[in-house]
């Protein structure tokens, strides 16, 4: 096994997370494709072009190359890519038979795994798929977008044909059986990392300082504005808390459809609450800069709908920051109740507001669930990610292919 297809069709590895559709799969990609490289797996990451300026080929990091794929319009929203996917297909296809052996695909989400299904057949490739995010999980959750019944059928597919299938966590392995009727023999939990160079504990004070921020409790919420990410409950839960001085900043951009209508909704909620000194909007950050509002946080808040894992829980976590996030997914696996931070089982403000009080009146409660939220996380490392997709991908070879023909 030397060389990984890695397909990442609709959000690419070197995209701003928080802006339009990026979020922590374009810093899982980037993540995992680099550790690779390091483990001695070499990476070509595709993903589609979105604009006519940007190189077809790039390399960044340690050679890692990504290579971009014209299928549609640059403007295709990401509710009508499912159009172009075999453009997508038959733009990787022509780049693979023309460049040196891949041995593998890894397809990033359902509608990589349309494109990477095909390419499985027509090239005999083997095919391992990692979703994010499934349509059956969001839907039981509340969250039925347009479309949801076809995406459905379309990743039962792909899970069916899939060699090997990476589950974030346990929680989403149980999800892919009882939604999809996932093949468990097939199933690998491989858990994202956090790199611990840039996400690691520093003075509260001076970040805050660095960030013009006052000494009052301060709430942070990172992550695209969209129904699922549940910004309202963030906002409400600040107006529950009897600490009339806090603050919650929030990190991110609109997203999706409802992404431009969701965030009027939040800032008119905001000004109806009569929180409009208490609540900053913040543009979406570099990881080198969002270090710097981690630390700046006495509480994170993730009050997401459902959630694969949660990766800003993990950053965080990593900076010793407690969480209080919504008990779903693989924030169960980062979140230790009681421990590192809060899981909470009911979408009710007050109960959000009544644990994060418990953080912020307890200064002694929160210097220990900092220390312990990062212990968890010292756990959680790409390069152990890495090797332990490099371990499927070299068992891989000696297995024989699933056929759904």
């Amino acid at each position: 096994m030397r060389k990984l297809a890695v397909l990442s069709m609709h959000t690419s590895p070197l995209a701003q997370p928080g802006v339009g559709d990026g979020g922590g799969m374009n810093v899982y990609v980037r993540e995992v494709s680099s550790a690779l490289e390091q483990a001695g797996i070499s990476s070509t990451v595709f993903t589609r072009r979105i604009d006519g300026e940007t190189p077809k080929v790039m390399t960044f990091g340690n050679g890692l190359k990504v290579v971009q794929i014209d299928a549609g319009d640059f403007s295709l929203s990401k509710e009508d890519l499912f159009l172009v996917t075999d453009d997508f297909k038959n733009g990787v296809e022509d780049f693979l038979v023309n460049e040196d052996q891949h041995d593998a695909l890894l397809a990033n989400y359902w509608l990589s795994g349309v494109a990477a299904h095909h390419l499985k057949h027509s090239l005999q490739l083997p095919l391992i798929t990692t979703f994010h995010t499934l349509a059956r999980v969001k839907a039981a959750s509340g969250d039925r977008s347009y479309g949801y019944e076809q995406r459905g059928k379309i990743e039962t597919e792909v899970i069916g044909c899939s060699d090997v299938i990476l589950s974030n966590s346990s929680f989403e392995m149980e999800q892919l059986v009882t939604h999809y009727g996932a093949d468990p023999s097939r199933i690998e939990i491989v858990p994202p990392g956090v790199d611990h160079s840039i996400f690691n504990p520093a003075s509260k004070k001076e970040a805050r300082q660095l960030l013009n921020l006052n000494e009052q409790p301060t709430l942070l919420f990172v992550g695209r504005i969209q129904p699922l990410k549940g910004v309202d409950l963030a906002v409400s839960t600040l107006s529950e808390l009897e600490h009339k001085d806090a603050q919650l900043i929030l990190i991110g951009s609109s997203s999706g459809l409802e992404g431009p209508s969701e965030e009027r909704r939040i800032r008119q909620l905001v000004e109806e609450s009569g929180l409009t000194n208490r609540v900053l909007f913040v543009e979406p950050q570099s990881h080198e800069k969002l270090v710097d509002w981690y630390r700046a946080a006495d509480v994170v808040l993730m009050p997401s709908r459902s959630e694969s894992f949660g990766l800003v829980a993990l950053e965080a976590a990593a900076c010793g920051v407690p969480v209080v996030a919504s008990a779903v997914g693989g924030l169960q696996t980062i979140v230790e109740d009681n421990s590192s931070g809060y899981l909470i089982n009911d979408r009710d403000p007050c109960s959000y507001a009544d644990h994060v009080s418990k953080i912020i009146d307890d200064s002694g409660k929160a210097e220990e669930m900092s220390i312990e939220a990062v212990k968890r996380s010292k756990s959680f490392t790409w390069s152990v990610t890495a090797a332990r997709l490099r371990r499927i991908c070299l068992d891989l070879q000696s297995r024989s292919l699933v056929d759904c023909a």
